[in-house]
């Protein structure tokens, strides 16, 4: 998608909440604004043309909407409906917006796998086991589940959109440790190839 990017400068509005602000012009983009976290800054994408003030009016928008997102986010991770945005902000940050889930949730019967996805029907489910970890953890189980949609098999393409992630690697590891902790080894065998195991680096 052809776009160009304005300079990054903080939110006036609310600096301490925006942080860095990265706008992102595109012609395609008619009417719709989206916005989204990367690498610490604040990604807002905007039709090209947008004037300054319409420019000004909808980051100011989207940062509070992201901040009290995120803040909810922090509180529970909570529902499904929770799970699902999270879903597309990191297949929009990470994935280029191309997997589109139609179903996230968590469920309670996981337990020896972190997530699992069903490619032909687009649904993800995430072990309950992952509530109270990390964020970088949990986000890490999304974007694999995420790339399945787009591959479905584990093979060289599946891994190089999976580690499109940056936090993937600190997040295997830490996923080794709790399954090390609690004393199951990975498994010999492979998994289905819609699903995560845990302990298991493949």
């Amino acid at each position: 998608m052809p776009a160009a990017s304005t300079a990054v400068r903080s939110g006036p509005a609310e600096p301490s909440r925006a942080g860095e602000v990265e706008v992102r012009r595109s012609a395609r983009r008619r009417r719709t604004v989206t916005a989204y976290r990367e690498h610490g800054r604040t990604i807002v994408l905007i039709p090209a043309a947008f004037t300054a003030a319409e420019e000004q009016r909808w980051v100011d928008q989207m940062v509070a909407k992201l901040q009290t997102r995120e803040e909810r986010r922090r509180r529970n991770l909570g529902s499904d409906g929770d799970l699902m945005a999270r879903a597309h902000d990191l297949s929009a940050a990470h994935l280029d917006g191309r997997a589109v889930p139609l179903s996230v949730r968590w469920v309670e019967n996981q337990n020896r796998r972190w997530g699992s996805c069903t490619p032909a029907e687009r649904t993800i489910r995430l072990s309950a086991r992952l509530r109270g970890m990390p964020q970088f953890v949990v986000d890490y189980v999304l974007v694999h589940e995420l790339a399945h949609l787009l591959e479905p098999s584990h093979n060289a393409h599946f891994w190089s959109l999976v580690h499109a992630y940056p936090q993937a690697e600190k997040a295997l590891g830490f996923l080794e440790g709790v399954e090390y902790g609690a004393g199951h080894p990975a498994p010999e065998d492979g998994p289905d190839d819609d699903e995560l195991e845990p302990g298991t680096l493949y």
